[in-house]
């Protein structure tokens, strides 16, 4: 056991060292993170927000929030340090509303950054939504759309009654549309359901999800010829799954991409042995971000995917020492906000990650 340990502290060292500072002409950085329950203090009776209150079950007072936005704020200013720039794009996803994320980008370790919010308030029953965090420096806005998540014209042959269906609620999938040196970018933020306990048809929900980017990233392709796509979030899936590796089209080798696939970074990355979220002992990737052909195979000039590290992988899971447990039952694992119910102060139960650019 402390031999696996031990290798995977190195995978992991190898992903925080390589490329200290991303130098370049013009490299972009593009992430994710999960936030892990960025909840205000206030009630609102349109969600279930009940456990998030001061007197909630987890006592959610306006100090705990404050130190949870000043930790959110402190990892984006982290990798701003580690890369030399703002990240161009960050989505984020187990937001409340839109009022936390006005606060989390006033704070003055990132206040700098001046970044933009893109959020709809979702129909999700817990209340927590997707976002899109751009620097308007890199980024022109031009439109978005909040894609719902509907069952209507799926190939999908459904384990889960009519009425099931008809009852369930998730998260819709963001779409952000806009130009980073006049070329066209389509960003994906998605949040899919969940795995927790074992939902009947879980998997195919999730399915259903990368059905969905799949088939409005193509009308987008069709839309702007040569635009670039972006499909981010927290999947509550690996990238081997179905719903990254067919749904979604997701392909492990650069190479094997055509107009009709994506790029999947992630998915040699986990092969490998590298983790965004533990559970029981086991490392995953659910927080992934995959790009069309557009990005994969540029034509020369344009912007397109970059390599971070001397093994040739392409994505980053960013994982500093003050974002992990150093000691105790959960040691190695992600610094998240409460265990076992006790507030203790961390981060969040998953490693942000991200992709560069280049051109």
């Amino acid at each position: 056991m402390r031999k696996i340990a031990i290798i995977f502290a190195a995978l992991m060292l190898l992903c925080t060292c390589a490329d200290a500072q991303i130098k370049g002409t013009k490299n972009y950085v593009i992430g994710f993170y999960n936030l892990e329950n960025l909840f205000d203090t206030y009630d609102d009776p349109a969600k279930n927000d009940e456990e998030f209150l001061p007197e909630g079950k987890n006592k959610w007072t306006e100090a705990k929030y404050q130190k949870k936005l000043q930790n959110m704020a402190k990892v984006i200013s982290s990798m701003k340090e580690e890369n030399g720039a703002w990240h161009a794009l960050l989505g984020v996803s187990e937001i409340e509303n839109r009022l936390v994320l006005e606060d989390l980008v006033m704070e003055p370790q990132i206040a700098g950054a001046n970044y933009q919010i893109v959020h709809y308030d979702g129909p999700d029953r817990r209340g927590v939504d997707v976002a899109l965090l751009y620097n308007p420096k890199v980024f022109t806005f031009l439109d978005s759309e909040s894609i719902p998540f509907t069952f209507e014209g799926s190939s999908i042959d459904w384990i889960q009654s009519q009425e099931e269906r008809d009852y369930f609620r998730t998260r819709d999938i963001l779409m952000v549309h806009g130009l980073i040196d006049g070329e066209h970018f389509a960003i994906y933020v998605a949040h899919l359901p969940s795995r927790a306990g074992g939902k009947k048809g879980g998997n195919q929900l999730r399915d259903r999800g990368g059905e969905i980017m799949y088939e409005h990233s193509m009308k987008m392709q069709e839309k702007y010829p040569g635009i670039k796509i972006v499909c981010m979030g927290d999947m509550n899936d690996n990238p081997t799954d179905p719903s990254m590796a067919e749904y979604l089209h997701g392909k492990e080798n650069i190479e094997d991409v055509t107009d009709e696939d994506f790029f999947s970074p992630f998915t040699s990355m986990l092969k490998a042995g590298f983790g965004s979220l533990a559970y029981q002992g086991v490392w995953s990737i659910y927080d992934l971000l995959l790009v069309n052909n557009a990005l994969a195979n540029p034509q020369d000039g344009t912007f397109g995917i970059r390599q971070l590290h001397k093994k040739g992988y392409y994505g980053r899971v960013y994982n500093p020492k003050f974002l992990t447990n150093q000691k105790g039952q959960y040691k190695g694992t992600p610094f998240r906000t409460f265990s076992n119910g006790a507030f203790i102060g961390g981060y969040s139960d998953h490693y942000p990650t991200y992709i560069v650019i280049t051109k």
